[in-house]
């Protein structure tokens, strides 16, 4: 980022979320949270009004995080916010294009305040990495997408790992890489996705030996026309017949559940929401037991990190227009409370999780009610915490 403002300041995003994406007839769709870039223009100012929790105390959750936006002019704020929380993880999606401007000119200051920040709180730290630079693509395009040759991102994490060898605990390689806007320039593929985890897990091994490696996790989409997105599981499928397993610690998923509960099924009789509730795709529950089954089929037991999961509520938002995201509506603030409570709960019962993060905890306060990333946040626009802070901020793991 090129920008110095004062720490009251409130940013807009300067890209633009993509419109959802044409589907196939008669196949489900939803359209996963998009994440925000740090390249943001000022439109206005507020002041959070982070009202003071009830209890003196959080319980500790040490395998539990939160994923938010911390490079920010208010990143201290929001990291004192994943204190109060309780959590011992927070993580941090890398703008690589942010990063590194033109071939090894590299800019970590603001990437270095966050981890100072983060390790000043005793976190441990997950940064996801995406969004290679410009003059790294084949062709200058609106949407996200990794680097024409692969080897320019060993380069990057070699650089990166090494920076912050023994304080980021962990590296997640990419982000939903079965989806078309997130794999701009190069068509789907399991196969080469593999191939770009090869040349950063590479670099970080050299970097950091120490630290923990996680495939990006694919979308669920519960599309798989291979122009738009191949479907999470077939995608999974591919990346371990490619043997990802040989490059990473653990396999990461965001199984995002759209409005359904976390333990219920897609073979249950009944659905409490009224839609996105016909493919397995949209199930919390079914998402994770279906990646440990295919995995164990394919001879690869490693733990299944949860790198991002959430469930969105407009309640409390006022009048937002909700197109392609229609179910953020089905949710109230209490539903979404009880919901994250509930999946770390699951958890317990499954010993090949490992770390879960929240998404996300301040996407609302810096860009407002009206996108869908701030629906999932569990800090209101106006900087109030919403049931999911408190209840979560109560509840041990």
């Amino acid at each position: 980022m090129r920008y110095w403002l004062t720490l009251l300041l409130l940013l807009a995003i300067a890209a633009c979320v993509p419109s959802p994406t044409p589907q196939p007839t008669n196949q489900p769709t939803t359209q996963p949270p998009t994440h925000p870039t740090n390249q943001r223009t000022p439109t206005l100012t507020l002041t959070p009004t982070l009202t003071p929790t009830p209890t003196p105390t959080p319980v500790p959750k040490p395998n539990i995080g939160i994923q938010g936006q911390y490079i920010d002019p208010s990143g201290a704020t929001f990291v004192a916010s994943a204190a109060d929380l309780g959590v011992g993880w927070v993580k941090q999606q890398v703008d690589w294009n942010l990063i590194e401007s033109a071939p090894g000119e590299y800019s970590w200051g603001e990437l270095d305040r966050f981890v100072d920040q983060a390790e000043s709180r005793g976190f441990k730290i997950l940064l996801s990495l995406a969004r290679a630079p410009g003059f790294s693509r084949p062709e200058p395009v609106e949407e996200d997408g990794p680097p024409l040759d692969f080897a320019i991102f060993q380069r990057f994490t070699l650089a990166l790992a090494a920076r912050y060898q023994g304080r980021v605990a962990a590296y997640e390689l990419w982000n939903e890489p079965n989806l078309a806007r997130e794999w701009r320039g190069h068509p789907l593929s399991a196969e080469k996705f593999v191939e770009l985890i090869q040349q950063g897990a590479s670099g970080i091994r050299q970097g950091d030996p120490a630290a923990i490696i996680v495939s990006g996790a694919p979308g669920v989409t519960g599309i798989d026309d291979g122009i738009n997105a191949i479907d999470d599981r077939v995608f999974l499928r591919g990346m371990l017949a490619a043997g990802v397993a040989d490059w990473v610690d653990a396999l990461g998923a965001h199984p995002y559940a759209a409005a359904n509960p976390p333990d219920e099924r897609v073979s249950d009789a009944i659905h409490k929401a009224t839609g996105y509730n016909s493919h397995p795709s949209f199930f919390f529950l079914d998402t994770l037991e279906d990646y440990r089954a295919i995995s164990l089929e394919a001879g690869v037991d490693k733990p299944i990190w949860i790198t991002e999961f959430g469930w969105p509520s407009i309640d409390s938002f006022g009048n937002v227009d909700t197109p392609g995201w229609e179910y953020a509506r089905e949710v109230s603030e209490a539903d979404q409370a009880a919901y994250l409570v509930r999946a770390i709960q699951l958890r317990r019962e499954r010993p090949w999780l490992g770390p879960m993060f929240v998404w996300n905890l301040n996407v609302a306060w810096l860009f407002g009610p009206g996108r869908p990333e701030s629906a999932y946040g569990l800090i209101r626009p106006d900087g109030a915490p919403r049931p999911a802070y408190t209840t979560l901020r109560s509840s041990s793991e």
